[in-house]
């Protein structure tokens, strides 16, 4: 019987990073979160479904693609876009090119709801991640999530 790698422990200096980082991404998403909810009656996940939809050519995607952009499961995403075209936010129509498909298309008025939402939230980030740290640590977040989702992606 082969014998099992002893677990690579993390130092007390990595464990310390480790826990202050994720302390940072559960309050960071949860504050993101409770400003979008109280100022805009969005998400984040609504806003960034939004969010990828504006940036998408004919403001249309795939439901199964915007459930990967956002991090979601397709069960939850198929939900939430039935929840924003309730509001009048999105339409979903198939896929015309694979009608196993199904797409979201923004709306207008999800379009108008988007761009009043986002100077606000814009300013929350601004004001919890840019203003806390100098040109030089943004370059190194920057560096670090880079080499964090390439790592993510490799495994």
């Amino acid at each position: 019987m082969p014998a099992t790698p002893e677990p690579r422990w993390l130092t007390p200096d990595e464990l310390a990073t480790w826990q202050s980082f994720s302390l940072m991404m559960s309050r960071l998403t949860a504050a993101l979160d409770t400003q979008l909810q109280t100022e805009s009656q969005l998400s984040f996940v609504e806003y960034y479904t939004l969010v990828g939809l504006s940036e998408s050519p004919e403001w249309t995607m795939r439901i199964s693609t915007i459930a990967v952009f956002v991090n979601a499961e397709l069960s939850r995403m198929s939900h939430l876009v039935k929840r924003l075209e309730k509001r009048g936010f999105v339409r979903r129509e198939p896929d015309p090119s694979d009608g196993r498909y199904t797409n979201a298309i923004l709306t207008a008025s999800g379009h108008e709801h988007l761009v009043r939402a986002a100077p606000a939230h814009v300013e929350t980030v601004r004001t919890l991640v840019f203003d806390a740290l100098g040109a030089d640590a943004q370059r190194m977040l920057k560096s670090a999530s880079d080499a964090i989702v390439a790592q993510i992606e490799k495994a």
